[in-house]
């Protein structure tokens, strides 16, 4: 049975088998990476940014001979967002290759294609089975990345401090935990806003205002998310010059996510990358104890810093990509009647 479905409303039943399949994918796609946690996985599914909106479907098994709900055999959501659909799927390994995906897709994609959106995003992890899902459903690689996974067990904390102070003269490094502080927003999203087409993918859009970077932070810890900033502050100016952040999801705790780290034009040079990615992982060291491990992402063409993560310890591990497809296309693929 494949149904709408709003997790705001689902039976604790269900998130939890949903959580069954979600683990099951990991271990059979990226058996490396930790096992989710039910902590915040429903506000994690359900909490969207002001103007988003996330539309989700599950198919489930028939229910038990006691009556119980049926074990969730897959889920979809796309989440609407400015211009583009970001898809999300997942099938339990003992239901793939039974139509079931495709069946989801559709569905996904009919509703964006109802709602007046012309694209859908996907992201698609390397070395999956995904990979050639998408590619027969006509989706286009657009996009690729390097995911790099930081082991905090084999990282030499004595380096690492000297790395910390290793930044030029004339500015300060700030630890924020739970987002910068509101005197420091406007420079904040000044600094992001001035690399915006720099290494940015269309799935993970960052936030370039002031007002839409608190909708964010607030966002993150509504979905059990728990940001962590270091900044480096130019101290005759006051600017950020560099920033970079780390968040901490309730989902998989042992495991951070890097979000962005940037350093303006005019600051580059000074040692400010590696300063503050080093200070980070020192201050995570002790708020974070049960930390550990540290996953980024990066653009394969960004060698700067592909270059300050092997210094720090990162190892490559994954492709990471995003795939994209006119949704009009896709709809006519999967539903040729319609």
């Amino acid at each position: 049975m494949v149904r709408e479905w709003d997790p705001r409303t689902a039976s604790s039943a269900e998130i939890a088998s949903l959580l069954d399949t979600l683990n099951a994918v990991l271990a059979a796609d990226l058996p490396q990476d930790p096992p989710w946690r039910e902590s915040s996985l429903r506000e994690y599914l359900s909490e969207v940014m002001p103007g988003e909106r996330r539309i989700s479907w599950v198919a489930q098994a028939e229910p038990t001979a006691g009556g119980g709900p049926g074990a969730m055999l897959g889920h979809v959501h796309v989440l609407l967002l400015g211009d583009i659909g970001v898809l999300e799927v997942l099938v339990h390994p003992t239901s793939r290759r039974t139509g079931l995906g495709r069946d989801l897709v559709r569905l996904a994609a009919r509703r964006a294609y109802q709602e007046g959106f012309r694209s859908i995003g996907v992201e698609v992890v390397g070395e999956t089975p995904a990979v050639a899902f998408y590619e027969a459903l006509g989706f286009s690689r657009e996009y690729v990345e390097t995911r790099s996974v930081l082991d905090l067990s084999a990282v030499g904390w004595t380096a690492l401090a000297e790395m910390a102070t290793a930044v030029s003269a004339g500015y300060r490094v700030e630890f924020c935990p739970g987002g910068p502080p509101d005197d420091l927003i406007d420079a904040y999203a000044r600094a992001k806003a001035e690399v915006r087409d720099v290494d940015d993918g269309e799935l993970r859009p960052s936030s370039y205002d002031p007002q839409r970077l608190r909708d964010s932070l607030d966002t993150l810890h509504r979905r059990g998310m728990k940001p962590y900033i270091v900044l480096a502050i130019h101290e005759r100016t006051g600017v950020v010059a560099g920033l970079t952040e780390v968040v901490v999801p309730a989902q998989h705790p042992t495991r951070a996510d890097q979000y962005d780290t940037i350093v303006m034009q005019d600051h580059r040079g000074y040692g400010i990358d590696r300063a503050i990615k080093a200070r980070m992982l020192l201050e995570l060291r002790s708020a974070e104890p049960t930390l550990a491990e540290v996953q980024t992402w990066n653009a394969q063409a960004n060698e700067a810093m592909l270059k300050v993560n092997a210094e720090l310890g990162y190892r490559a591990d994954r492709e990471w990509c995003e795939y994209s497809v006119d949704v009009a296309d896709l709809v006519h693929r999967l539903d040729p009647a319609r």
